[in-house]
């Protein structure tokens, strides 16, 4: 899997998960000004892999 960080059509960042397959897992539910803060919200997802499934 890996991460993309990207530009969208109004010029905002934005990043997406894509499994090897090509499948998009996950995506930034909004856009960031700043490279640098879709680049934290990546962080953040990374280092949420221990956080626990909760069963609704």
């Amino acid at each position: 899997m890996k991460f993309e960080v990207y530009q969208d059509k109004k010029g905002e960042w934005r990043w997406r998960l894509k499994h090897n397959n090509g499948n998009i897992l996950a995506t930034s539910s909004e856009g960031y000004k700043a490279k640098a803060d879709a680049l934290k919200c990546v962080d953040n997802v990374k280092s949420s892999k221990d956080a626990p499934v909760n069963m609704v």
